[in-house]
């Protein structure tokens, strides 16, 4: 399209109104015809390569207004938000995306809800897919992607080839870093989910107010005007979400044992996974789940919302229920040795998910807890004794292992883990620790991975090496000649 098509509503110079054939904020990715989206950001400043995508063949600049512009010698807009301009040029230059759009955020469950609200979409006939941590999923094929939220220019490309490929649902995990960043805000998103919010991302965020806001920023500012919020009143900063729905005359659907339209009665935990009793709509119903532990609970009704509130019909979304399955490395059950001593790999790597994942398992089983967790370094170093409290409390055994040092001291690392818990075992090596917390499983004990869940590699300064816990859960169980259940 034209440059002044893209940019309808801001001036453009007639002589250099071109076709533009591109946009990026990568001053790496610019081709002769690209609009430049030149952003300040944590790491590097996009408005140093200005000069280098001119030369390069771009065809205007997008920044903010501190820049000067007196000596660009293309059209130059300067905005007081170009990352949310951007977002919305990109949705502008792509141009389609599917009729259905859903988003959820929270700190823990982003993942599950969205491989849910998939597989009930799916069940309803519907052609859908997934955007987020395990990548863009689609009903044949799983395309990887870098980051929970892409970057906008990505994100529509991706919107405009799921269209291209028959979907027309899809639901995208919304992180705090994506919304802070006004990655969704040129989507249309009909409904929008939050699940819960506990410590994560004080490396990025600063504070907990600060974390907050970007949470909120999904109903806030995102959501459609003529959406839906789907809300979990569970949650202690509920309020907060339920005032940001309120401000804007946006519908809201609830969830939870405090919820009003999804109400949570009743869990019987038993073999097959959990039978649940709820009160959707004024109707109670009982339905059984194969997921283990309340807090899959939580996220399957809140995909049950999402559904509900992007238009979809309240009976078969509720009947797809029974049918849904378990997201790989969400509690996934991997392996239950001949004792019935059972082996579950988790995502948990923070101080509420750990809790949580450790008070589910204990309902579905008689015997010792032993969990395995590390950190990972260049994060938020805060929670490593909180994460080692939350192990001495809740499990009978604890091995902090390493996940993901990075660039700092691994042993530093389980060294501020453990003056927390400190009759935990100290075993560097993951595989080690994991065969030894296995070896030391007795009749109906339960072992929790924690973690890394569906991750495929350990990253140890600049090099990754691949590793996935499920794999080696596997291999070390084969190779004590117990039975493995996948």
């Amino acid at each position: 399209m034209r440059l002044s098509e893209l940019m309808k509503g801001r001036e453009v110079p007639t002589v250099k109104d071109q076709h533009v054939t591109g946009i990026t904020a990568d001053s790496r990715e610019v081709e002769s015809g690209y609009l430049f989206a030149a952003l300040y950001g944590t790491a590097v400043d996009g408005r140093n390569f200005i000069e280098e995508a001119a030369q390069k063949g771009a065809v205007a600049i997008l920044t903010d207004k501190s820049y000067v512009a007196e000596d660009c010698s293309i059209p130059c807009f300067r905005e007081d938000n170009p990352r949310q301009v951007l977002a919305r040029l990109a949705s502008r230059f792509y141009g389609a995306e599917p009729k259905t759009l859903s988003a959820v955020t929270g700190t823990n469950g982003k993942t599950s809800v969205a491989h849910f609200t998939r597989a009930i979409w799916r069940a309803m006939g519907f052609e859908a897919a997934s955007i987020g941590t395990l990548g863009v999923i689609l009903p044949d094929t799983t395309l990887p992607l870098n980051y929970t939220t892409p970057e906008p220019v990505l994100l529509h490309k991706m919107l405009t080839y799921l269209v291209g490929q028959g979907i027309d649902h899809a639901v995208i995990e919304a992180s705090s870093h994506g919304l802070d960043q006004y990655r969704l805000d040129g989507a249309r998103i009909i409904s929008a989910a939050f699940t819960n919010l506990t410590r994560d991302h004080l490396d990025y965020h600063h504070s907990s107010e600060d974390y907050l806001l970007a949470k909120i920023g999904l109903i806030s500012r995102v959501l459609d005007q003529n959406g839906t919020a789907v809300l979990n009143a569970d949650a202690e900063v509920y309020p907060a979400f339920l005032r940001a729905a309120n401000d804007r005359a946006v519908k809201v659907l609830t969830y939870g044992r405090a919820g009003e339209q999804i109400k949570l009665l009743n869990i019987v935990p038993n073999n097959a996974g959990q039978l649940i009793t709820v009160d959707i709509f004024g109707k109670v119903q009982e339905i059984q789940l194969p997921l283990a532990g309340e807090f899959q609970v939580m996220n399957a009704l809140c995909a049950l919302g999402l559904v509900i509130g992007a238009g979809g019909d309240a009976v078969a979304a509720t009947r797809a229920l029974a049918g849904i399955s378990n997201v790989p490395g969400r509690l996934e059950l991997v392996a239950r040795l001949a004792n019935n001593a059972t082996i579950y790999v988790d995502y948990a790597h923070s101080p509420d998910a750990l809790e949580t994942v450790l008070e589910a398992v204990r309902s579905h089983g008689n015997g010792r807890i032993h969990v395995v967790f590390g950190c990972g370094g260049d994060r938020d170093k805060g929670k490593r004794p909180e994460m080692g409290r939350i192990a001495g409390l809740y499990a009978d055994h604890v091995i902090v292992t390493d996940d993901n040092p990075r660039s700092e001291d691994p042993a530093r690392i389980r060294a501020e883990i453990i003056v927390a818990c400190p009759e935990a075992q100290n075993i560097p090596d993951r595989r080690d620790a994991i065969e030894v917390a296995i070896k030391g499983l007795q009749s109906d004990d339960i072992l929790v991975v924690a973690g890394k869940g569906h991750e495929e590699g350990q990253v140890t300064g600049t090099k990754t090496v691949p590793f996935n816990d499920k794999s080696v859960i596997q291999k070390i169980v084969a190779a004590e000649g117990a039975s493995d259940e996948r």
